[in-house]
């Protein structure tokens, strides 16, 4: 996992919230490996934009309203795939992430889930490695 402080961003908590009143649970499927970032001077985001025709209007108002442009990934290797339950139990210890974040048409992004894969090990149901 490239990952120093073990979180995910994994769904909106909101719907996460619901699920889990509805049913119980909720199932999440967890794709781990190693993860390679654009370098410093975002040679592949570069391309990408170029690639594309441009920045997106998205990009343009990111731009317009002083907020950070995020890291793109160049590869993954898969490592290990998690399956794993979210339980009432288990989202006390999750954290949200994307308050007040922003979508591509400007608008509020809900709040998502934010899971410690390091606080996981109870809900953990099956682990397949490679």
């Amino acid at each position: 996992m490239n990952t120093s402080s073990h979180q995910i961003i994994v769904n909106d908590s909101e719907a996460t919230a619901k699920g889990i009143k509805d049913y119980g649970s909720v199932g999440l499927i967890l794709a781990l490996g190693k993860v390679l970032y654009n370098d410093e001077d975002r040679t592949f985001q570069r391309w990408h934009e170029a690639l594309k025709g441009g920045l997106s209007y998205y990009s343009l108002e990111r731009i317009k309203r002083g907020a950070w442009s995020r890291l793109r990934k160049v590869s993954f290797n898969l490592k290990q795939i998690a399956f794993t339950r979210i339980t009432d139990k288990m989202l006390v210890k999750c954290g949200s992430f994307q308050k007040d974040f922003r979508n591509v048409n400007g608008s509020l992004r809900r709040a998502k889930v934010l899971l410690d894969l390091e606080k996981i090990d109870e809900e953990l149901e099956y682990l397949i490695e490679f």
